[in-house]
């Protein structure tokens, strides 16, 4: 028999890695954890992206605001041992971090240099192997990883490019990572939203057409929100998700769906 605990996050505390801005997916995530009770640990890319991240981590009421770039030795793994020192534990951690040169965004994914290549795929989804790695020992009771993924992983998106297979490294990383994390009652998720204005999706060529052309694709006619994306990751972290890993979960209006 269901009961309200299947549906709070009260009492659970979780790490968003990502937020840009107030438009960013991440955002969104928070949002969503916080309403269902959550305590937060925010992170910001560097000085210059604190300003825009703080009032987010403000709004969600963020007990540790904490600057992380993956690529910088050490940041990330400061992030945990903040947390560690802070809370002790954590309950769920949304990895929501991608990054590719532009020279190598832009062209063609036959044409992309192995350092392009290599570095899109260390930021976009080593990343998420390094943070489940250093989340596993704060998971004392379980716990839920989530990775923000895209339909061009999984289908050509002609503009998508260099970023198609990085995708499809990171949503394969979750299944690997499901599989062995599962015992210790460790969840993972890859998200996939269709287009959505973020940061990140306004570096991809021809993003304005990718979003005109999904919204009349997708059989609800709209795009997803950042709220949306928000909604199904707090609902996958409460008790509702427990049986549900290792997958790519959309939520695109069913635009994934059309030939």
């Amino acid at each position: 028999m269901l009961d309200q605990d299947y549906f709070t996050l009260a009492g659970k505390r979780g790490l968003i890695l990502g937020i840009a801005n107030e438009h960013s997916i991440a955002y969104g995530c928070a949002r969503a954890f916080r309403a269902l009770g959550a305590e937060l640990a925010v992170t910001y890319l560097n000085d210059k992206a604190r300003p825009y991240v703080e009032p987010c981590a403000q709004a969600v009421g963020a007990e540790l605001f904490l600057p992380c770039d993956v690529t910088r030795e050490g940041e990330l793994e400061a992030v945990f041992e903040a947390i560690d020192q802070r809370w002790g534990r954590l309950d769920f951690a949304v990895h929501s971090i991608a990054f590719a040169p532009k020279e190598v965004l832009h062209g063609r994914l036959t044409d992309s240099s192995a350092s392009g290549f290599g570095v899109a795929v260390d930021v976009s989804a080593h990343s998420f192997l390094r943070m489940a790695r250093l989340a596993e020992p704060l998971m004392h009771e379980g716990g839920s990883l989530f990775a923000m993924s895209f339909y061009g992983a999984e289908k050509v998106i002609r503009t998508y490019n260099l970023m198609g297979p990085v995708k499809a490294v990171l949503e394969s990383s979750v299944r690997y990572v499901a599989d062995e994390l599962g015992p210790k009652g460790i969840r993972a998720y890859a998200l996939s939203p269709g287009p959505l204005a973020t940061r990140a999706a306004s570096g991809l060529k021809d993003f304005d057409a990718l979003m005109a052309q999904a919204a009349e694709r997708a059989p609800l006619g709209r795009l997803a929100t950042i709220d949306d994306v928000g909604a199904l990751a707090a609902m996958l972290a409460t008790r509702t998700g427990t049986m549900l890993t290792g997958q790519t979960l959309y939520c695109d209006g069913g635009y994934h769906i059309k030939a």
